[in-house]
């Protein structure tokens, strides 16, 4: 370390340097230093450069801005939310069921949300639409506490707190999907929370820059925990909001130093930490450490002492002190040095007690989030706040490593709670843990709805449904409708015809929002790069190298296209902002998000799992999907089971389309379903990039196309002699395999006088949860004539065994056979996916039109119609060696 060798002339340098921010203020010196460095590191001199300050509060006490609001009777509601929250958790532990909860996370974050109720969350009105709050999902009881005060819950939905079954309770964590007049966004899966508020900043920019709504006064909020830092969803695109300059977004971070079994670092300290990772992707930052209580030695520290003590003790010194009390911290902190002790030796050991934490302290609080509103200078801001877990709990619970788990207490702890908080119940009223509500014209709940009042009302609240759009007729894909004649198209080339169709629609064509990850030229999609434009928060300040060309690179201010990078996990939070934008911007969006389907489902599922919660509507398009497709890339790239994943989600509904019209049918139903009928689910889709002719859709298939199986074609072969009819099968298929099971109806027929019906599985999923909702149904009505499945009342009737074959995983198409009243094989591609040419991929997973015709053999041996024989004749016809390697072992 570098030690002074002049103090006087170092003096004077500080004392210029006081002198010019007196005299000129802040800016006129933060000039001054960068010309500076620029002169120093011109000569190669290396400056200790550094991206974190002091471990003190960003905003000098001479810098604040004053709250506005009565402090102690806001105290005095705080106090209230705090023990309805504790005993809402405390009473549904005492109950049958041991329902759990959670209340260490809101007791250090209580004033957090205090400040922001009162003062900052719109709440919406007629001149414009709510600020967004995305709330730490641990904290539901305090936010549930609040709404009681307010009286828009009783005492018997606080007592039904997660007790959901019966849809009168209370959810767990914020769930729009089981409350979806209150809670917006599902946020308790930790990291989810953070990167759907960046992406949800970042639509609302692109719904204001394209002028399609005005965004200027909204904010979007996002409370989140330190040791939901973590997460790599967290922190994955704080550059993407420092990049777009998203001064619409406010992150607070609750540092309350403790994930859920431990410190957050202890050896360190997350708040710097935090500090130099977003101030280097370009936020402001507000530290907001140390309460008002500490601003006196501050202002005596002229040594700079007590601030040396703060930067060098670590997060689990700072845990102890909170949990050990005045005379541990008098030692272990103002002890380290003797002018620190000093400072603190008029210092009763309650005073100590009181030197509070800043997120802890309105006054503060109200002047990092004031600055984070007016001062955000065209940048994102985060709050790094600074608690106590456990807050007010004492000796039961305040910043042990325990305390994430703290929800039974005794009535020692909650007479302490009581005097600290000053509940006025009485010791005997106690064991029963009651809720304490003020009479609606109490001066605390009259004064609570009055702030509320002058924010657009109470917080937070949903829109369940939107005015519905006119979604146009089916003939708007007329051309894809049509075929493609003789000419080979991809169903990825079809999809892309049907975008562009609605893209041009006068009614919704400004709605549609495609979204790529970074592939669109992979998926026929860079046409629309000239036509619509790639938006971006500052338009094109270069020209694109390929301009030239018909179809170069335009970013645009107003563009349309969501072009997100390699980002899949980001591509999908744009998707649900634009999925929900009928909710939170009262503006229904009708988003089409492309991505190789191998990096979907499997790589954000957490994210649309979050999808079906959120009730986000629209279409997730699976491009370049199969495992047989997608020739030359291999085992990570090819996909055979995200149509299994997608089932997993009970309101997205998955199509495999095999032809265009099919596509075009689920898309403008999907649309239907979503934008004029105002259902709650979404659409999976998935598209191959393998050419074949596209015939024109037959008559009345429609119906078959949504439900999701129809008769495609017929295929039949001569009867012998003396016979009224020959052997006959019924063949599935899905997708591009749909081709090698019509290539297969082919060759039963040439080769051995097979008749067959094919048939197009649109999809798989919608035919077993149809088959699964008719067997509920007959279970519990035994005295009804039972219903029949769809795909029984298909196949019933059909002569001869049943044979599917899809380019995914077998239980796929396994998932119909309880419904299937014949023989069904099963043909899939089961194990991983490797390179090669198509041909010797659907050859090597056993899905190819040979392996269809062997299995049809082998379906009509076991019915007794054609002999075993025949069977192994074909497999030698065909090139099929009984001896080959399960691909499932290869």
């Amino acid at each position: 370390m570098y030690r002074d060798e002049d103090p006087i002339e170092t003096s004077e340098w500080l004392d210029a340097l006081e002198s010019l921010i007196e005299e000129e203020g802040v800016e006129r010196a933060k000039y001054i230093l960068e010309r500076l460095s620029e002169r120093a590191s011109r000569d190669g001199t290396e400056l200790p450069y550094s991206i974190t300050t002091p471990f003190r509060n960003s905003i000098p006490v001479t810098h604040q801005a004053g709250m506005p609001g009565d402090l102690f009777m806001e105290r005095r509601i705080r106090s209230l939310i705090r023990w309805n929250a504790m005993a809402m958790v405390v009473r549904a532990n005492q109950r049958p069921g041991d329902l759990g909860g959670h209340i260490s996370t809101f007791s250090s974050a209580a004033t957090l949300y205090d400040v922001g109720f009162n003062y900052f969350f719109h709440g919406g009105d007629e001149k414009r639409e709510s600020d967004l709050v995305y709330f730490q999902g641990h904290s539901a009881p305090g936010i549930y506490a609040r709404s009681y005060l307010e009286g828009r819950f009783e005492e018997k939905q606080l007592d039904k707190y997660r007790e959901e079954v019966d849809g009168e309770g209370l959810s767990s964590y914020p769930h729009p999907w089981l409350m979806p007049d209150y809670w917006q966004f599902p946020t308790v899966s930790m990291g989810l929370g953070p990167i759907q508020a960046i992406y949800q900043a970042h639509v609302m920019k692109y719904l204001h820059s394209r002028e399609l709504i005005d965004m200027d006064s909204r904010k979007v909020w996002a409370f989140i925990g330190d040791g939901e830092c973590d997460e790599p969803e967290t922190l994955g695109s704080i550059s993407k909001a420092g990049r777009e300059k998203l001064d619409n977004l406010v992150f607070v971070v609750n540092c309350n130093l403790q994930r859920l079994d431990g410190p957050v670092r202890g050896n360190g300290k997350i708040i710097q930490e935090l500090e130099g990772v977003f101030r280097g992707a370009g936020w402001n930052v507000i530290k907001l450490v140390w309460g008002r209580m500490w601003d006196p030695l501050f202002e005596k520290d002229v040594n700079g002492v007590m601030q040396r003590a703060m930067d060098e003790v670590c997060d689990g010194d700072l845990q102890n002190y909170a949990h050990n009390g005045a005379a541990y911290t008098r030692k272990e902190f103002f002890g380290k040095y003797p002018e620190l002790a000093k400072l603190a030796e008029d210092l009763s050991d309650d005073e100590i007690n009181k030197l509070n934490r800043g997120g802890h302290d309105p006054y503060k609080i109200y002047a990092a989030y004031h600055k984070a509103i007016h001062e955000a200078n065209g940048r994102p801001t985060v709050i790094l706040a600074h608690t106590i877990k456990g807050y007010g709990f004492g000796e039961a619970g305040e910043a042990q490593n325990t305390a994430h788990s703290l929800k039974k207490l005794d009535i020692e702890t909650l007479k302490a709670f009581r005097d600290r908080f000053g509940i006025p119940l009485k010791d005997d009223e106690l064991k029963a843990v009651p809720y304490y509500r003020p009479a609606p014209d109490s001066p605390e709940l009259v004064y609570m709805k009055k702030r509320r009042q002058d924010l657009g009302g109470f917080y937070p609240k949903r829109r369940k449904d939107c005015q519905p759009l006119q979604i146009p007729e089916l003939d708007v894909f007329k051309q894809v409708l049509e075929g493609s004649g003789d000419r080979e198209i991809s169903t990825t080339m079809a999809f892309v015809r049907i975008l562009s169709a609605l893209v041009k629609d006068k009614r919704i064509g400004k709605r549609v929002v495609p979204i790529v990850p970074d592939e669109a030229r992979t998926f026929g999609m860079e046409g629309m790069f000239r036509q619509l434009g790639i938006y971006t928060a500052e338009g094109q300040k270069y020209v694109p190298q390929d301009r030239d060309q018909i179809m170069y690179y335009r970013e645009d201010r107003k563009g349309q296209i969501l072009q997100e990078g390699i980002n899949e996990a980001g591509a999908m939070a744009a998707w649900m902002a634009a999925a929900t934008s009928y909710s939170t911007n009262n503006f229904p969006l009708i988003p089409f998000y492309v991505f190789y389907s191998m990096f979907g489902f499997q790589r954000v599922g957490d994210l649309a799992w979050a999808s079906g919660d959120i009730q986000a509507r629209g279409f997730l398009v699976g491009g370049t999907a199969g495992r047989t497709t997608l020739n030359g890339e291999g085992l990570q790239h090819q996909d055979g089971h995200s149509h299994i994943l997608a089932n997993t989600i009970p309101n997205c509904k998955a199509y495999d389309p095999a032809y265009g019209y099919e596509m075009a049918v689920v898309v403008r139903q999907g649309m239907k379903e979503m934008f004029e009928e105002n259902r709650n689910v979404f659409y999976y889709l998935t598209i191959e990039n393998e050419n074949y002719a596209q015939p024109a859709m037959p008559k009345d298939c429609e119906d078959g196309i949504i439900k999701g199986m129809y008769k495609f074609e017929s295929v039949e072969a001569k009867a012998a002699k003396g016979s009224k009819k020959g052997p006959r099968v019924q063949l599935l298929g899905s997708g591009a395999i749909l081709n090698e099971v019509r290539a297969a109806a082919q060759m039963l027929k040439d080769d051995y006088g097979i008749s067959s019906d094919v048939w197009s599985v649109t999809s798989y999923n919608e035919l077993a949860r149809d088959g699964q909702h008719v067997e509920r149904w007959n279970l519990l009505h035994p005295d009804d004539k039972p219903r029949k499945a769809y795909v029984t009342q298909c196949l019933e009737k059909q002569q001869g065994p049943v044979v599917s074959s899809t380019d995914y995983i077998k239980l796929h198409s396994e998932q119909l056979r309880s419904f299937i009243p014949k023989t069904y094989l099963t043909l899939g591609t089961d194990g991983f996916g490797r390179s090669d040419t198509r041909e010797k991929l659907r050859h090597f997973f056993e899905v190819d039109r040979y392996y269809v015709a062997v299995t049809a053999l082998s379906a009509l041996a076991k019915d007794g119609e054609v002999k075993q024989e025949q069977v192994l004749e074909a497999m030698r016809k065909y090139g099929i060696d009984r001896n080959k390697t399960n691909p499932v072992l290869s």
